[in-house]
């Protein structure tokens, strides 16, 4: 259970959430991903932490190597790719995995044995009155942080660690905190956390963890996430006309060589679908990386299944390289105009595309790879 850094009735802040944020270079592995990030510090913070073998101090009795790790895997995200035509800046949240929305989110809380229950708006309720008392109760009863969508710049994950002048107020870790374009009125706490009035409007739903019970053996959850990561893969639209697993990698091939999507008299234009593509190559490199990672954990634990996984791996790893090679064909990872420039060069988006698909081709390996690891 968190401890309380100052309890009234009208404010509990929990001590010692583990910030989350995006990759500033230091020490710890990137986790970019913000619901598996969050889980991640959320264990940390009500100390069930599944460690990781990067960090400085790792927990000796860690059931696994790196805890990022093996949310990215059990959740699905680490083989997720998703593209909608007309340059989506939604194309990377997770809840487009497959038809049920809640089922990344299920099997990574499920991969650690906890209960949850996601609060959505209701339009026959008050809904501040409502995620109010729900945060209130996590916090204050049950010593137990918040993962929340929004509060604070776009519907992605963060932590709402407590709250002030009774829950007017909300406190905690977000991604885009710092980000001036999303953090106005934001103000902060000497430690670090966000402060944010009037929040409701930018909260889009809530994640109030429960108990803890027995999670599955590591046997089973391997061998669900093998199974999970083949449908995540190979089902290719699962809503709609957006593109899933590996007929994403093609829509997305087709969109970037497409020059009347990139008028070079208009940066605005220009700045969002660098961002799409930045975040759907980031979305790749960062996920297959992982997914290599927590497959190396499931062939040291299932040596029966070593040979094929360990060789799924090996895809994943290449398919990370080469999102290093799109990256460098139009400036290198940043988000500066000179990166945004430089990819509305036909000749560098001609020739990004077919390294897109060069990945694709890997991705579809891969799976050949699980799919004979799961038949033994």
């Amino acid at each position: 259970m968190g401890s309380q850094a100052r309890s009234d009735s009208a404010r509990v802040v929990l001590d010692g959430v583990p910030r989350v944020h995006f990759y500033e270079g230091e020490e710890r592995c990137p986790e970019d991903i913000t619901f598996p990030s969050c889980l991640r510090a959320y264990l940390d913070s009500v100390g069930d932490s599944l460690g990781c073998k990067h960090a400085p101090a790792r927990q000796s009795e860690s059931r696994v190597a790196c805890g990022y790790a093996y949310l990215m895997g059990t959740s699905g995200a680490a083989f997720f790719l998703s593209w909608r035509p007309g340059w989506r800046l939604d194309n990377m949240a997770i809840e487009y995995m497959s038809a049920d929305s809640e089922a990344p989110y299920r099997r990574a809380l499920e991969s650690v044995g906890y209960a949850y229950e996601i609060v959505r708006k209701d339009h026959g309720r008050d809904n501040e009155a409502y995620f109010r008392s729900r945060i209130i109760e996590s916090i204050r009863d049950c010593g137990r942080p918040v993962i929340a969508k929004g509060v604070i710049g776009p519907p992605e994950d963060c932590l709402i660690a407590g709250y002030d002048d009774g829950g007017d107020v909300l406190v905690g870790w977000n991604f885009f905190q710092s980000f001036p374009e999303f953090n106005a009125g934001v103000e902060f706490e000497p430690s670090g956390y966000f402060r944010k009035r009037d929040w409701l409007k930018d909260t889009w739903s809530l994640i109030v963890v429960g108990d803890r019970y027995e999670p599955p053996p590591l046997g089973q959850v391997y061998r669900d996430a093998l199974e999970w990561a083949l449908t995540v893969v190979r089902t290719p639209m699962p809503h709609g006309g957006r593109y899933n697993g590996l007929a994403a990698y093609t829509g997305w091939a087709e969109d970037i060589a497409r020059d009347q999507d990139f008028p070079t008299h208009d940066m605005d234009v220009l700045r969002e679908r660098h961002m799409v593509h930045h975040n759907a190559v980031g979305m790749v490199a960062e996920g297959r990386w992982y997914g290599a990672q927590f497959l190396k954990e499931v062939a040291a634990n299932e040596p029966a299944l070593a040979e094929e996984v360990l060789s799924a791996a090996s895809c994943y790893e290449a398919e990370h390289d080469l999102m290093w090679e799109i990256w460098s064909l139009a400036g290198g990872n940043g988000m500066t105009d000179a990166h945004v420039t430089a990819l509305a060069d036909p000749g560098a988006r001609r020739a990004i595309a077919p390294v897109i698909l060069r990945a694709r081709d890997q991705d579809a390996e891969a799976a050949e790879h699980l799919e004979r690891a799961l038949s033994k």
